[in-house]
């Protein structure tokens, strides 16, 4: 498979006051299309930063970030923004639904920046909502929902435009052991089933375990890599 994301010499530094903090050193990566890859590491290893470089949330201070057969380390804000409305679904530990809106409409938010209809909203709604078990919850708001409901509901969200990859970021740390285990099914099943390509930062080697490829991260470095056991 031809990789979607790939890294070369990638340095993200940081300023704090007077004080510049190096957080990816030199850091190289490639993931190939259609993988499901686990980034691990203490904290302050630089996963999220790595995480947010690929998907376009930030830009590296030095190297090529390429994903998607772009290099996002060369685009402008504006350009980013359009290219991670294309390309990008996320997912993130807090489903950050908007509590006044029901599901189906929680999950139509990113289609509302596309040139589709009213009609074609709706049916993409739908079948994202399928995807993740929830059609009988799309007129419920996120009060009215679980926490294990809520995270699926920010999937299909996630899902809704057809986004090349899956960028989660602990998407199971706010749920007990047998919820995460759902969503975890979920996302492999979106990975085997859908293709999907999936990144996803965890601190829970049992939710890694459910990942092709386990990556670990140390002061900024990958360490090592392993195939997890799923």
């Amino acid at each position: 498979m031809p990789a979607i994301v790939s890294l070369r010499d990638v340095v993200k530094t940081y300023t704090r006051g007077k004080q510049k903090v190096e957080v990816l050193h030199h850091l190289s990566l490639e993931i190939p299309q259609g993988d499901f890859v686990a980034l691990m590491g203490p904290s302050g290893s630089g996963k999220t930063t790595l995480l947010n470089l690929i998907g376009g949330l930030d830009r590296p201070t030095q190297g090529e970030v390429t994903v998607a057969g772009e290099r996002l380390d060369r685009l402008g804000s504006g350009q980013l923004a359009k290219w991670r409305a294309r390309h990008v679904g996320f997912v993130f530990q807090f489903y950050n639904l908007m509590p006044m809106l029901s599901a189906e409409r929680n999950v139509e938010l990113p289609l509302l920046l596309t040139h589709l209809n009213k009609a074609q909203r709706r049916q993409n709604v739908a079948a994202a909502l399928a995807v993740v078990g929830l059609s009988d919850r799309a007129k419920h708001k996120p009060a009215e929902l679980s926490g294990g409901q809520a995270q699926r509901v920010a999937i299909a969200r996630a899902l809704v435009a057809d986004p090349t990859l899956l960028v989660c970021d602990e998407p199971t740390g706010d749920l007990d052991r047998a919820t995460a285990d759902d969503i975890l099914h979920l996302l492999q099943a979106l990975n085997r089933t859908h293709g999907k390509t999936i990144v996803m930062v965890t601190h829970d080697q049992k939710a890694a375990d459910f990942a092709s490829h386990v990556l670990h991260l140390d002061k900024g470095q990958l360490v090592e890599g392993q195939t997890a056991a799923a």
